[in-house]
């Protein structure tokens, strides 16, 4: 199998959409979790409380995967270019 220089032009995009993905979720449960809160300061209800704190535990679900997904994607997607480079078949 011949992987040609054209290989991580294709594949570079992909981990930033993939990014792109994460933080659109990331931003609108930020912004759903905003208007919950609003309205706990309102009405107070339990129910409220709980659905906080579960989207708050979605955040950091997303928050994590970016982090540990998006970033060690990005690196071994390098170091698998530099063996090919370095050691091409």
């Amino acid at each position: 199998m011949e992987i040609t220089l054209t290989t991580p032009a294709l594949l570079f995009p992909t981990v930033s959409l993939l990014m792109l993905a994460y933080t659109n979720r990331f931003l609108t449960l930020a912004t759903i979790i905003r208007t919950l809160r609003d309205r706990y300061s309102k009405d107070r209800e339990e129910t409220l409380v709980r659905q906080i704190a579960n989207l708050r535990y979605r955040v950091h679900l997303i928050r994590n995967m970016q982090i540990f997904v998006g970033a060690l994607d990005l690196l071994l997607m390098d170091m698998g270019e530099g063996a090919d480079m370095t050691h091409p078949l």
